[in-house]
């Protein structure tokens, strides 16, 4: 053998040695949980369309899985459903971690499929996968009832830092205290860093399957804005306008699309219609005078019985150096104008509930109840609670009516007849908290009993 053809041989044999070694290399400094497989991971169940006839199911693998799929069928009490399963398409987006530097130079995909057609108040299995053998289990979920009835969800704070570590016991206690609650609201700051995806590997880990059961209904906080590597320019008035939404956001969430609002808040300010409750995502960050537009739109020819409004950055803020002016100056009105039920807010890592009663022509407080408003945090950062700010907030009409600071909490609400009852409870499953608005339909009027 010549040489040149020894030299060939050799060289073909390292590279058959090194490469696979190569190709894993994008893969160093990872956990085995933030690595995409052929199998899908990071599951998670949003609401896209009537609730009560359609779910939207969005997945990561990696990028050798170019088609997708996902099947669902009616539940049965065995395993025959699977007889009558029925495959939807997914659409599939590459993306690219590595256009963030702090991530992995490494390309996944994301999967996502909508369930049509679907029937009311039914019980529902589905899987997601490749069509062949990358399955993930059968998962179960209830579409909601297509007209009143009762039902109940939870809602979370900030989790933000130390996702899996901390946030990780708080939801898996909410999930034990209301196991069979329809929808979970996440109010902002899921993360710390908007386009670290080893932060979104903890968030999903700590959630587990039960992103994949309870449907989300999440809002972008601050948290959710930054950076995507762009050299400073001299000044910092700029700063806001140059920090872009999680490049993960809108691959990993599918979520409703206002088309009448600019592309900048595409899927980050939506509304769901459930079962006669009406939710309303606000994204806080920016673009707010169209969101004011937005907001009396959805309010103003809403006939639903009950009206909620989420958005990370709290209309009363009750931590030291935090102040929304702008909520209170232009969406305060409208919440009170409306007869809105109850705004739940994040991003001041404290506890605080408080409410705006009825204004009389005197302007002194009535008996009957306006607005209730929380501001809650369910991950371990936290803030001092600043008494007298929260004591000035009576000039706008708030009175508030329970505060902590230094505790992890997770809230579930509960709707049944004319009443709203809300409860707050510590990451240990503690009671820390309660109220119930009792409501007259007819009327619109309402009381608060704490």
């Amino acid at each position: 053998m010549k040489k040149k053809e020894i030299l060939f041989c050799v060289v073909a044999v390292l590279m058959h040695s090194f490469l696979p070694l190569l190709a894993h290399d994008s893969h160093k400094g990872l956990h085995h949980w933030e690595i995409p497989s052929m199998d899908p991971d990071r599951i998670i169940l949003t609401f896209h369309g009537d609730p009560s006839t359609s779910r939207a199911v969005t997945w990561r693998t990696d990028k050798s899985i170019t088609k997708a799929v996902a099947q669902i069928a009616e539940a049965k009490v065995n395993s025959k459903f699977t007889d009558d399963a029925v495959s939807v398409e997914a659409a599939t987006e590459a993306f690219d971690l590595g256009q963030y530097k702090g991530n992995s130079a490494l390309v996944v995909h994301y999967h996502g499929a909508k369930f049509k057609n679907l029937k009311p108040n039914t019980q529902y299995v589905y899987r997601v996968g490749d069509g062949s053998k990358h399955w993930s289990e059968w998962i179960q979920f209830r579409t909601a009832k297509s007209s009143y009835a009762p039902t109940q969800f939870v809602y979370f704070g900030d989790a933000q830092n130390d996702v899996l570590d901390h946030w990780s016991r708080v939801i898996r206690m909410a999930y034990q205290t209301a196991p069979n609650a329809s929808f979970a609201i996440h109010a902002g700051d899921l993360i710390n860093k908007a386009h670290r995806d080893h932060e979104w590997a903890q968030w999903f880990k700590a959630g587990g399957f039960i992103h994949s059961q309870w449907t989300a209904i999440p809002a972008v906080g601050n948290h959710e804005f930054m950076l995507l590597g762009e050299t400073p320019l001299k000044g910092w008035s700029w700063f806001k306008e140059k920090k872009k939404v999680s490049i993960q956001w809108r691959p990993q969430f599918t979520l409703p699309v206002e088309k009448d609002l600019v592309p900048e808040l595409h899927e980050t300010v939506y509304t769901v219609d459930y079962q006669d409750i009406r939710v309303i995502v606000l994204n806080s960050n920016d673009h707010l005078e169209q969101q004011t537009k937005y907001l009396e739109q959805k309010l103003k020819n809403c006939t639903a019985k009950w009206k909620i409004v989420t958005c990370h950055h709290s209309v009363f803020s009750p931590a030291d150096g935090r102040n929304f002016q702008f909520a209170r100056d232009h969406w305060k009105p409208l919440l009170d104008k409306y007869n809105v039920d109850l705004v739940l807010n994040g991003h001041d890592h404290t506890y605080a509930r408080g409410h705006v009663p009825v204004r009389t022509r005197d302007e002194k407080s009535a008996s009957e109840l306006g607005t209730v408003y929380v501001t809650s945090v369910s991950g371990p950062k936290q803030y001092a609670l600043d008494p007298k700010q929260i004591k000035a907030y009576k000039s706008d009409g708030y009175q508030s009516d329970k505060t902590a600071e230094q505790t992890q909490f997770f809230q579930v609400i509960t709707i049944e007849g004319n009443t709203l009852s809300y409860v707050a409870y510590t990451v240990m499953g503690d009671e820390y908290d309660r109220a119930t608005i009792q409501k007259d339909f007819e009327t619109g009027r309402k009381f608060l009993e704490d």
